[in-house]
């Protein structure tokens, strides 16, 4: 795409936009080749990290979004060159994006790590959908592709989809009944949201999202029959519990077991998306104390560590580079470092 026809497409989309309908348009076009992935970095680096090489500045990037906006939701048709996107725990702690993101695969290749330890790898090679909790780390390596997002405030989603975040960096293909359903209201999207009223654009996000939500809850069995709504009830209690008892350090696999009376077996299935009770329990401790190295930067690391449930500094230090791949002290300084450069 020319310079010109981004401006005219800005300006036809612009023109046919309603006012009470936030639209807007941004690309690299027009920028000198070894400025164009920094200011790709700048546009997306509220909730994004964007790690730059030489090789990049030289040869230049080119990318694109058009972004529509209603009722608290957004929906994103992204164009780029390759590229790698991150959400840091430490960019987690110094923001406050919280949605649910529905990535959807156009065209390209995308390959995003998500989870701390075991991590969980998804390589979307063809049409595909791909759920993102943003309160949780993610590397994304992208392109040359079209990618289109549809970001979700939580509550729009849990009457369909509850404990949302079990989805994080998980990916189903559009072969399920309700998930063959997903292409057509996209291709709807692209084609009509440019010419649609506010209330209209917000009815349709709102539709598509519900749909892309039923159909992760059916793929995962958080929706659907009563042995689903029961199972989901049971996650949801014995998450519940743990994160009341993080700090505790008594909280083990056997007390979460006499707390929920389930076998051990079906509760260890309810907790095998999160690579198992005993890794949901550690990761769960690691990002509060991770969040708390940021928010009390003179804590001594060892208080954080005792103070959520670690026996020693070494098993901590041990953990958290195995999780984040840094060390808790050097966590504390990219926080540091991002939040001063806000």
């Amino acid at each position: 795409m020319t310079t010109d026809q981004a401006a005219n497409r800005t300006a036809t989309a612009a023109a046919a936009m309603p006012a009470a309908f936030d639209y807007t348009h941004f690309d690299t076009y027009s920028m000198a080749p070894r400025g164009q992935l920094p200011m790709w970095r700048e546009r997306v680096g509220h909730f994004l990290d964007v790690p730059i090489s030489r090789r990049q500045l030289a040869d230049g990037f080119r990318g694109s979004i058009d972004t529509y906006r209603a009722g608290g939701m957004a929906f994103t048709d992204c164009r780029t060159d390759p590229v790698a996107q991150t959400r840091s725990v430490a960019r987690i702690s110094t923001d406050n994006v919280r949605q649910i993101v529905f990535h959807v695969a156009v065209e390209g290749t995308f390959e995003t790590t998500t989870g701390l330890y075991p991590k969980r790898v998804a390589l979307q090679t063809r049409p595909s959908l791909l759920a993102l909790d943003m309160n949780q780390p993610m590397q994304m390596t992208l392109g040359p592709c079209r990618l289109v997002a549809l970001f979700l405030p939580r509550h729009l989603i849990d009457p369909v989809l509850p404990e949302a975040e079990s989805i994080h960096g998980r990916m189903i293909e559009y072969q399920t009944p309700l998930a063959r359903l997903i292409p057509a209201h996209l291709d709807d999207l692209c084609r009509r949201l440019p010419t649609m009223d506010a209330p209209a654009a917000q009815e349709a996000l709102h539709t598509c999202g519900l749909l892309m939500a039923a159909a992760f809850g059916k793929e995962t069995g958080l929706t659907g029959s009563a042995r689903a709504v029961a199972r989901t009830a049971m996650f949801a209690a014995a998450r519940r519990y743990i994160d009341a008892n993080l700090g505790q350090p008594d909280l083990t696999v056997d007390s979460v077991l006499a707390m929920s009376q389930l076998s051990r077996p079906t509760l260890y299935r309810l907790f095998e998306p999160e690579g198992g009770l005993h890794a949901y329990i550690r990761n769960r401790r690691l990002r509060e104390a991770a969040d708390e190295l940021y928010r009390h930067p003179r804590r001594p690391v060892i208080d954080v560590a005792y103070g959520w449930g670690f026996n020693s500094a070494s098993d901590f230090n041990r953990a958290f580079r195995r999780a984040y791949d840094m060390s808790p002290g050097d966590f504390r300084a990219a926080a540091s470092a991002i939040n001063s450069g806000r």
